[in-house]
């Protein structure tokens, strides 16, 4: 396997961003179970990119700027309901102890939306991951998908170990007021911040 591939994939897994943040939100709420739930959807996420780019979709999105603009736009407005949701003590992101409140399913919901309205993802598989493909490849299409397999297995163990780290910190946190506070307004931050971003992001 190629060590730049993994590195290169590693790094651009572990960077902060909108998975990231849900994991860890999920973890300080509801614990390491949850968390890895979340992380699973975050993970699913990534399917209908690395299927796109796989079909030659990506290229399509890469050559149209309509549908990358409209793609993108979705993706910043999604990013900002999550900001406000958050702030508002609501939504997914909300930091709380009741393990009753959501649902397995709208946890992998939440947590496939984000990715899956992340322009960004499409432009890695577009532009990245042919990079590791040779010319003389006998199956190009067989590559990518183990290519892409590695990435997103490297995505669902990142994501389980910060969803876990965050889980170890629950008890500290749940109990303080201004902690949690803190944690709320950082993520919803972290929300408009990817979003604009995003919204400066061009092809």
């Amino acid at each position: 396997m190629n060590i730049e591939f993994l590195t290169v994939s590693l790094l651009v897994v572990a960077s902060p961003g909108t998975g990231a943040a849900v994991t860890i939100a999920t973890g300080l709420s509801r614990g390491a179970r949850t968390a890895t739930v979340a992380a699973f959807g975050c993970t699913l996420g990534i399917v209908p990119h690395m299927l796109a780019a796989v079909t030659g979709l990506a290229a399509l999105l890469h050559a149209s700027s309509l549908a990358f603009e409209t793609i993108k736009i979705a993706g910043v407005a999604y990013l900002l309901y999550l900001a406000w949701m958050t702030w508002r003590e609501q939504g997914v992101l909300k930091i709380e102890a009741d393990d009753a409140q959501r649902s397995d399913w709208q946890v992998i919901r939440h947590a496939v939306l984000v990715n899956l309205l992340n322009p960004k993802l499409s432009m890695f598989f577009l532009a990245f991951l042919p990079q590791f493909i040779a010319a003389d490849d006998a199956a190009p299409t067989l590559t990518m998908l183990q290519l892409s397999a590695i990435f997103m297995a490297m995505t669902f163990g990142v994501f389980v170990v910060y969803g876990a780290f965050a889980a170890r910190m629950r008890q500290h946190v749940l109990g303080n007021a201004t902690m949690l506070a803190w944690l709320r307004r950082s993520f919803a931050a972290t929300f408009v911040g990817l979003g604009v971003k995003l919204a400066l992001t061009s092809r």
